[in-house]
């Protein structure tokens, strides 16, 4: 005779966390006092095409201002802009925009 499978409990959705689909993912570069500010601007260049004009703007904001949006678009994009990011050792972080 088979056992009857037992009563499976399951958490409820956490409603503290709502996200927005249609709100895009901005990407939060992080000054660290670790990387040179030429590494910093090279790194902008490699992963999104910045020109170096831009690329040492943005620069300049992370290491004045403390941080710099250097992306934005869907979360999965987001993700793997923060990955690269941290492959090459700099801090970084996503965030729905508000």
């Amino acid at each position: 005779m088979a056992a009857s499978p037992s009563p499976v409990e399951l958490d409820e959705p956490d409603t503290d966390t709502i996200v927005d689909i249609d709100k895009p993912w901005i990407v939060i570069v992080w000054n660290a006092p670790i990387n040179l500010m030429q590494y910093v601007t090279f790194v902008f260049q490699k992963l999104f095409g910045f020109s170096k004009e831009k690329a040492h703007k943005l620069m300049m904001d992370v290491h004045l201002k403390g941080k710099a949006v250097v992306s934005s678009g869907p979360r999965d994009k987001a993700e793997l802009d923060v990955f690269r990011l941290h492959e090459h050792g700099l801090w970084a972080t996503m965030q729905q925009d508000s």
